[in-house]
């Protein structure tokens, strides 16, 4: 009994500390993203080789699924991230927004003559480019998104997952012009969806 107790309190634990430490601003990447990983890799692999105890109260039961589910949609954050750190090509610029930074080429009917130096002759600036953020909101939206991925498969309804991934996809379409942004959405969903995933397996294997 008592090593049943100690086991599933400390998978509570764990899951919330894991989920303060993926919070911490402060931290790099890699610090941020190892104690989900590892928590998460950990309960997966006790339950699928049946050495996790069964549970010896409901409550705690309980405990446990709530901090793991905590653990993956706020904890997906920080391992999003990571993934995107090590994908993503590196002449992404991070923005103010949680987006990236990319050329967004104005208009054709955008001509404009500036003076130069001398107050002699003009130069056109058509066809330049201007910087502009795309994908911002990118955490906000990874929350709800893992939080919806995780209660549609602990209900059953995997085709929730479809529709919130097509959802997303039709929500950023005009930000999809440019390879980094399409690249970042890619690596970036994959990421998010299956950190999710592995939560919420973790969960119902239990």
């Amino acid at each position: 009994m008592i090593w049943q107790w100690t086991a599933w309190g400390s998978t509570v634990l764990l899951a919330t500390a894991a989920t303060i430490v993926s919070s911490w601003r402060g931290l790099p990447p890699v610090w941020r993203a190892t104690p989900p990983l590892v928590v998460v890799a950990v309960l997966m692999l006790v339950t699928v080789f049946g050495v996790r105890p069964p549970a010896p109260s409901p409550v705690l039961a309980t405990s446990a699924g709530l901090a793991v589910v905590t653990l993956g949609v706020v904890g997906g954050s920080s391992v999003t991230s990571f993934v995107l750190g090590l994908t993503v090509r590196p002449s992404s610029v991070p923005g103010q927004n949680g987006g990236i930074v990319v050329d967004s080429p104005e208009p054709q009917g955008g001509d404009t003559d500036q003076q130069d130096a001398t107050g002699g002759r003009t130069v056109s600036t058509a066809g330049s480019s201007t910087e502009q953020e795309v994908m911002r909101g990118g955490a906000a939206i990874g929350h709800l998104e893992r939080a919806a991925i995780v209660g549609a498969a602990l209900v059953g309804r995997f085709e929730i997952i479809a529709a919130v991934i097509a959802i997303k996809g039709l929500g950023r379409f005009t930000e999809l012009d440019t390879a980094e942004a399409r690249e970042r959405f890619i690596v970036g969903t994959l990421a998010s969806s299956l950190w999710a995933g592995c939560a919420a397996a973790v969960v119902l294997m239990s």
